[in-house]
C-alpha cells in the first residue's frame, strides 16, 4: 500500500495528468454536454437538457482520432456509442461498431 506513511502527493500526480494530456479529452467531452443542454430544456431541474435523459453525447470523430467539438456531436444510445473496438489503452481502434461488422 502507498503513501501509509506519507501524504499523497496530489500535486505531483497533477502535473503528471497535465503532462500526458489526460484532462483535455475529459474537459472537450464535458464541453460538449454542456452545449447540449445550453441548446435543449430542462424542465425537471435534474441539471441535464431533458432529451439527453439517457442518452450519450457522442463526438462524430472519436476524441482519440484527432476530433473534437467542431466536427460535431450527436446524441446516441448508450450501447451505440460504447460499441466500438477499443485497445488496451482504452481508445477507440475501429470507429465500424459490433453490430455494423456483423452485417458485412
Amino acid at each position: 500500500m502507498p503513501y501509509v506513511n506519507k501524504p499523497r502527493p496530489y500535486g505531483k500526480e497533477y502535473q503528471q495528468q497535465k503532462a500526458r494530456g489526460e484532462g483535455d479529452e475529459r474537459l472537450e467531452r464535458q464541453r460538449a454536454r454542456e452545449g447540449v443542454d445550453k441548446k435543449s430544456a430542462d424542465k425537471n431541474n435534474d441539471g441535464r437538457a431533458d432529451v439527453r435523459e439517457g442518452k450519450d453525447v457522442a463526438h462524430r470523430v472519436a476524441l482519440s482520432k484527432g476530433g473534437s467539438n467542431k466536427n460535431g456531436v450527436r446524441l446516441e444510445s448508450p450501447s451505440a456509442n460504447r460499441s466500438f473496438k477499443r485497445g488496451s489503452n482504452h481508445k477507440v481502434v475501429s470507429e465500424t461498431s459490433a453490430k455494423e461488422r456483423k452485417k458485412k
